[in-house]
């Protein structure tokens, strides 16, 4: 934006260009101290404790019709073959499969 446009402009519009431009500043500077807030909070911190994240990813909704479906199709695949599905998973990943889950599977006891 050149100066005669600038000079153009209402003095509403110029107020409301300012606004945006102090709402800019604000915001910026809010950014910085919580980045510094953060990182002392995180050089202070216990030895052993987890870092604070400066940014915390957002939770996103389940897809409930999805998995509602899915829950379907394995449940009627179990119905129809077991759960060879599980060690076909496995197998496919050239993976052993847990040894509790074989216990589970053919119903013997996890504790003894």
């Amino acid at each position: 934006m050149s100066k005669a446009d600038y000079d153009a402009l209402s003095e509403t519009e110029k107020a409301f260009i300012r606004k945006e431009y102090e709402s800019k500043i604000v915001e910026d500077s809010t950014h910085l101290r919580n980045a510094v807030m953060n990182g002392v909070a995180n050089v202070l911190k216990k030895k052993h404790s987890r870092f604070i994240e400066l940014w915390k990813k957002p939770r996103h909704k389940a897809d409930k019709e999805y998995n509602d479906n899915a829950r379907a199709v394995i449940e009627q695949m179990e119905r129809s073959g077991g759960k060879s599905w599980v060690d076909q998973i496995y197998a496919a990943n050239n993976q052993r499969r847990p040894e509790h889950s074989r216990l589970i599977k053919e119903g013997g006891d996890l504790h003894g």
